[in-house]
């Protein structure tokens, strides 16, 4: 899943040490000075070989628990193997992630009856829908439809769209994002532009049920979504995979979806409602929700489900002096499978998302080996089911091979850049961690400029690996260089990104064919090299800032000695 366009800085030298000038700023405690920062030397061939036989249609979009999987584990272990590096867990490459696969089928239209007119929504066209329990068919039929806002319950904002209700049976209509995305600053009750977890699609799902709705349906609109209902579509009507639970999921609501736009203005209509007032009216504390009155929401699908071992690939270079100690480097190995067709192809072969970041980890890998071991361990961490809501790095952030108590940080590598390099660098997160020292020191040596998050109603922050980790207090770099391109500016670097997002992201066009320039990569990859290498070279543990929100995880795994 693709957190933000990247591009890359152009480097001059290769196996450099470049010192800053002056005194650095400290690490974690204000007394350990931060070591030198590294630039390798990578291979191309290696970055280049590996992502084209990841995005191969031998692999057929490597979707967890398919004969996709079984060759890109196959293919990973030997990669890790010729890299010099030894199993990670225990003697063995692998994580068992017990998954179960759920896909709808002979799905129904969505109709909504009851009000001034019937209206009806066909399945991927206008809706989509699947379910988090395992059981064998999902039917919601004549269910009351009640509209709350963005579908927030937050004590801590005094904000709770739920309040005085009882959805329990019902089917709830949620606006995406936050209600202050509109915002042209990152302040405001919900950070303003900058979307917070409550905004996010998963945030949605999870609140209604712990509601005790029936079905939650998210009104898609591309801006707030930040992606276009292609995405929703390729994402949300194959195969869906889920931890497996004791329960089978019977906490969670029986269905979960979108709906278009313009047919949710249908409904509203259909309802007697004005739908753009009651959005704006959503956006104010004290909103109350509006039951559509008289209008009864119904749709079934079959869930064709299947269990499946997925597993997470894991590497690791013991350190030189302190070997208990791990800097972490991750990226999910899977994407879609097969999806929508485009042009009669129906493989999402995933080349940039995110077949370029594991060739990343491989490539980092061989540098690491060559370079010799730091004094911490590094751990190469390839995860599964990322795109299915970060269940590989969840799962194996709650159940670590090394404790996440003498895990230092980390960095995800989603994506690598394949536009070119560029003059500047994007954190995503930047204020929250004493990582950004570290950054700071690592822009000055590669001569970029570190630049705030261009898109931060977009919600990267919670839409990679990191944020299983950054959620049980594990620090971990969230960066990549940014749109202002060496060769054609802002204008390229944008243009670049749009038309990724567009034609290629989750979808059958995002091929190995499809990339043009291996710079940028190779520069992200020099970055995240020097990211990782300062961790493992120093003793040292960088914590959250004084009053983020992951700071008290952080401070309860490695109390202050």
């Amino acid at each position: 899943m693709l957190r933000f366009p990247r591009t890359a800085a152009a480097f001059a030298v290769l196996l450099t040490v470049a010192a800053c000038n002056g005194a650095d700023k400290t690490a974690a405690s204000g007394a350990t000075p931060l070591p030198d920062v590294q630039f390798p030397e990578l291979s191309l061939k290696t970055l280049q070989d590996v992502t084209k036989e990841l995005s191969s249609d031998a692999y057929e979009g490597r979707a967890p628990g398919t004969a996709g999987e079984e060759k890109t584990v196959a293919f990973l272990i030997k990669q890790f193997e010729a890299a010099g590096l030894k199993p990670g867990n225990n003697g063995k490459w692998t994580q068992d992630v017990p998954l179960v696969e759920i896909t709808p089928k002979n799905a129904t239209p969505l109709t909504f009856t009851g009000g001034k007119t019937p209206v009806t929504l066909q399945y991927a066209t206008d809706y989509v829908a699947n379910s988090y329990r395992v059981v064998p068919r999902t039917e919601i039929k004549d269910s009351d439809v009640v509209f709350v806002g963005y579908g927030i319950n937050a004590p801590e904002k005094g904000w709770n769209d739920y309040a005085g209700l009882d959805v329990k049976g019902k089917t709830v209509v949620v606006l995406v994002n936050d209600p202050d995305w509109q915002t042209k600053e990152n302040k405001g009750e919900f950070n303003g532009r900058a979307m917070t977890y409550y905004g996010r699609w998963s945030y949605k799902y999870e609140e209604a049920a712990r509601q005790g709705a029936a079905a939650v349906l998210i009104v898609h609109d591309t801006e707030p979504a930040a992606y276009g209902w292609n995405v929703v579509e390729s994402s949300n009507t194959g195969a869906n995979y889920l931890a497996e639970s004791k329960d089978g999921g019977a906490k969670e609501t029986a269905a979960n979806g979108w709906i278009q736009l313009g047919k949710a203005k249908e409904l509203f209509a259909s309802a007697g409602q004005d739908f753009d007032k009651l959005r704006a009216a959503a956006g104010k504390k004290g909103f109350k929700p509006v039951a559509l009155t008289g209008v009864k929401a119904s749709l079934s699908f079959d869930n064709e489900i299947s269990k499946k071992m997925s597993h997470n690939v894991i590497g690791v270079l013991p350190g030189a002096k302190r070997p208990d100690e791990y800097v972490l480097y991750t990226g999910h190995w899977d994407h879609l499978g097969r999806c929508t067709p485009v042009n009669g192809d129906d493989i999402c072969n995933g080349a940039v998302d995110n077949a370029s970041g594991i060739a990343g980890l491989v490539t980092l890998a061989q540098a690491y080996q060559k370079a010799g071991a730091p004094d911490r361990s590094v751990v190469f961490l390839a995860v599964t089911a990322e795109e299915s809501g970060l269940l590989g790095s969840k799962f194996y952030a709650e159940n670590p091979i090394f404790p996440l108590a003498q895990t230092v940080g980390g960095v995800n590598m989603d994506s690598l850049n394949p536009n070119g390099p560029a003059k500047d660098i994007v954190v995503v997160g930047r204020g929250k961690s004493q990582l950004d020292a570290y950054l700071e020191k690592i822009a000055k040596a590669a001569n970029v400029t570190i630049v705030d998050e261009p898109t931060p109603e977009k919600g990267f922050y919670y839409r990679s690996d990191h944020f299983s980790f950054a959620k049980l207090g594990v620090p971990f770099f969230n960066f990549g260089a940014g749109e202002d391109l060496v060769d054609g500016g802002k204008e390229a670097g944008k243009k670049a990104s749009e038309d990724y997002e567009k034609n290629r992201y989750h979808a059958p066009g995002d091929e190995y064919d499809a990339i043009k320039n291996w710079d940028g990569m190779l520069g992200d990859l020099k970055l995240f090299y020097a990211a990782g290498r300062m961790l493992a070279s120093t003793d040292a543990w960088p914590n959250w800032n004084e009053g983020d929100e992951f700071r008290a995880a952080r401070d309860k795994s490695r109390p202050a000695k």
